[in-house]
Parts: C-alpha cells; sequence; structure tokens
C-alpha cells in the first residue's frame, strides 16, 4: 500500500458528484446535510447517501462493498463505525494522517484506486486550536478511548502540544495499542496507558473520544466528581451537541469544546477532498447545529 500526500480532486465543469456515508445505524448524522448545504451554495450538481448496513442489502465483506459502491460510481465515501480500520486493506493508497493514525474515515475513488484519508485529526486540531484559549494549561491530558476515533485525537492532542498524554480505554489492550502507536511517532515519555480514570485529578484537560454520551449509548465517560472547575474538556461526541460530559464540566465551570467542532471541521476537509472546493462553512454550521431528535445516533 502506498502512503500518500493528502490531495484533494479537482472539479470541472458540469460534473456530478455522488458521495456517501457508509456505517452502521448512521441515521441520525449531520454529515450528508452538511455536505448538500455546501454543494448547493457552491451551485454544485452533488448527491450524499446514507449507506446503513442495517438498512440497506449489501454485502457482509466491507471489500465487497467498496466494489459495489466504486462500481456504482461514487466519487467518495465518509466512514464511521464499524469501518474505519476495516477498510484499510481494501486501500490502494494511504494520506500519512491515515497512515500515522492507523485508521480511516474518508476514502476517495479516484482513477480507478482507492485512496484513504483520515480527516477526524485534522477536525479535532481545528476545533482545538479556535477553541482552546491560548494560555490554557496543556502540559497533562487525560484521553478517554483508543479507537479509531481516539488515535486519530491523540495525535492531534500532542501535534498542538500536549505535554504528556494518558490514555484510558475499558480495553486496557486498546490503550497499550495506542500508547505503543504514538510512542513511535512522537516521544515515549509523553504518552502512558492509564489504569483509571482516577489520573484525571494530575491533568489539565480532559478529552471523551469514546462513544459514551452519544444518544444510543447515554452516560459519562468518567465519573462527574472527578471534573473539576480548573479543566477544559473536550468530547468529540456531537450529538446531543451538550453531552453528559459538557453539561457536567460547564455547570462546574470548565472551558468546554463541543463535539460539534470536530464534526464541522472534517467535514469541511472531506468535502474539500471529494470536490476539490473549499466549502462555506457558514452554510454548513446551521445542519450541524439545528436542533431535530435523529432516528438513531451516529
Amino acid at each position: 500500500m502506498v502512503v500518500t500526500q493528502a490531495r484533494s480532486a479537482r472539479a470541472g465543469s458540469g460534473q456530478v458528484f455522488r458521495a456517501g456515508l457508509l456505517g452502521q445505524g448512521i441515521g441520525g448524522s449531520r454529515t450528508p446535510g452538511m455536505h448538500m448545504a455546501a454543494a448547493k451554495a457552491l451551485g454544485l450538481d452533488y448527491q450524499y447517501d446514507f449507506i446503513d448496513v442495517l438498512e440497506r442489502d449489501l454485502p457482509s465483506d466491507v471489500g465487497a462493498i467498496l466494489d459495489l459502491l466504486q462500481a456504482e460510481g461514487y466519487r467518495g465515501l465518509n466512514v464511521t463505525y464499524p469501518f474505519k480500520q476495516a477498510v484499510m486493506p481494501h486501500l490502494d493508497e494511504l494520506s500519512q494522517d491515515a497512515q500515522m493514525v492507523g485508521a480511516v474515515n474518508t476514502v476517495v475513488f479516484e482513477d480507478g484506486r482507492r485512496i484513504g484519508h483520515n480527516t477526524d485529526c485534522w477536525g479535532f486540531a481545528q476545533s482545538l486550536r479556535r477553541g482552546l484559549a491560548e494560555d490554557a494549561a496543556r502540559e497533562r491530558a487525560l484521553l478517554l478511548g483508543a479507537g479509531g476515533a481516539g488515535g486519530a485525537v491523540a495525535h492531534a492532542l500532542l501535534d498542538e502540544g500536549i505535554g504528556r498524554l494518558f490514555v484510558f480505554d475499558p480495553d486496557r489492550k486498546k490503550a497499550d495499542a495506542l500508547v505503543a502507536v504514538l510512542a513511535q511517532h512522537f516521544s515515549a515519555d509523553r504518552v502512558q496507558a492509564a489504569e483509571n480514570t482516577e489520573i484525571a485529578a494530575d491533568v489539565d484537560g480532559i478529552v471523551n473520544a469514546s462513544p459514551v454520551g452519544m444518544e444510543k449509548l447515554p452516560g459519562c465517560p468518567l465519573p462527574k466528581h472527578l471534573i473539576a472547575p480548573r479543566h477544559w474538556v473536550a468530547d468529540i461526541v456531537y450529538f446531543p451537541p451538550e453531552t453528559e460530559l459538557i453539561k457536567a464540566a460547564t455547570e462546574k465551570g470548565c472551558a468546554v469544546l463541543p463535539g460539534t467542532g470536530m464534526a464541522l471541521w472534517q467535514a469541511v476537509r472531506a468535502f474539500e477532498l471529494f470536490t476539490g472546493k473549499e466549502p462555506d462553512i457558514a452554510e454548513m454550521k446551521p445542519v450541524l447545529l439545528a436542533k431535530a431528535t435523529p432516528e438513531k445516533g451516529a
């Protein structure tokens, strides 16, 4: 598999774009709406589909799913649970971010090839840069969740200057595996697996990259008494926009970064990769923040 620099497709006049979101239980996702709003503002002939394995008769093998969608003329796919890592063996190239993170959330079909990208990493970094005060303490942070999204967020946190990152996952093997990967890209003394969430007492920031807090998996990813006013707290769950974690942190006076930030910026980057055009954030953001009750979480 080739590792390539991330690049954007270039749109020709009159070109029709067909994209989709591949995942399981994705009926509540705002990604299709954001893409369609951006495309409409640019005057693009653009179709963005839900491709839910629970709703559509698709092959059981993810490689066969990609074969089918590529043959149907899709220009690109956003990829979510449970396919972010499963798609990787079926791609021809990986962007540097996807290779580094070990997960793909965006696939571009280009000249008969499949190119995997990870826009979660860039999206979270953008949210952090824009939402966290410059003077916020960044010496130590706790990351909750070591899955595909956790890997993207961990890389972004370390790239953005977190001095030492503690990684907690209920599955200790996942935490250890992510720490091992991070240690290869950064210095080993900057990352450590956490035995439990009690380490929150010794960090400046708390970041949830687990699915806990989603509508279909409600709750707080750590005991609320561990959240203190001095913490800054970030979540990647964006529906509901105010998760139990964000609500608890807000009530305690913490600086908070809701998951809507990462959701917006990862979609911006994916749209650019699909079309080669820069979307208008002012068109996308209202769709993301619109109040509605989805049929499913995503």
